[in-house]
């Protein structure tokens, strides 16, 4: 089986991260391919950027060379997903859905904790058109920016691990989800701070994705997701 995960920022050392997040929750058997765009912004903290990064992203997988089982989409509160959906045949997961999927599984009410708090308004919207908002206590700031969770890996810790109490204490989380396919690989840590489990998005997703797979199950394209209808599109692929 093999899965592509697609970085949505253009920075290659955080893919890596990504990359080794994935391959660590994978079954054995299982081929993780990284992608990361080759047009885009080095981090998405609001609506253009992630407009952006969901064009660039869908470009990086249209133009890969080669067979593949399934994709992730590894921003989380990131547009595009659904124009993934329609292009592809196999089953695309995105690591918002996957985390709070694998979340209500495992407690009453979730917390996501997150980077700046521009990002918290597209993750609850996220989270509200997946129908996965009702069990979602609350989605918090670290005030940390995307590329800071690399440049200062003690502080970006100690950070999360500061609201993901809070969520626990003063929202009643059950469970904590980390808000960044960049915070991939902080989940220990968080779990032994708070005692709660910690999902990180990027795991899920890939353990979600091998799931379909097994079951033979992809995307339904009677109607939502139906292939886009053949037009002229100026420019495509970039």
């Amino acid at each position: 089986m093999k899965i592509l995960v697609v970085n949505v920022n253009t920075t290659a050392s955080m893919t890596e991260g990504i990359v080794r997040s994935a391959r660590a929750a994978a079954r054995p058997g299982t081929e993780i391919v990284g992608l990361t765009p080759r047009v885009g912004p080095e981090s998405c903290e609001g609506n253009f950027e992630s407009y952006f990064a969901a064009l660039a992203v869908m470009n990086e997988v249209v133009q890969y060379d080669g067979q593949y089982d399934a994709v992730v989409q590894a921003g989380f509160g990131e547009h595009g997903r659904e124009g993934l959906q329609e292009l592809l045949e196999v089953p695309v997961v995105d690591i918002t859905e996957a985390a709070g999927h694998v979340a209500s599984l495992l407690g009453h009410r979730y917390s996501v904790v997150t980077t700046l708090d521009r990002a918290v308004p597209l993750i609850e919207d996220r989270l509200l058109l997946a129908g996965l908002d009702r069990r979602c206590a609350s989605v918090r700031s670290s005030g940390l920016s995307v590329l800071e969770l690399e440049d200062d890996p003690d502080r970006a810790v100690k950070a999360i691990v500061d609201e993901a109490e809070r969520a626990v204490t003063e929202d009643h989380a059950e469970v904590v989800v980390l808000g960044c396919g960049g915070m991939a690989g902080l989940d220990e840590a968080v779990r032994r701070a708070t005692g709660v489990p910690v999902v990180d998005g990027v795991a899920a997703a890939v353990t979600l994705a091998e799931s379909l797979v097994g079951l033979g199950l992809s995307t339904s394209k009677v109607r939502t997701y139906a292939p886009p209808r053949p037009k002229r599109i100026t420019g495509w692929p970039l």
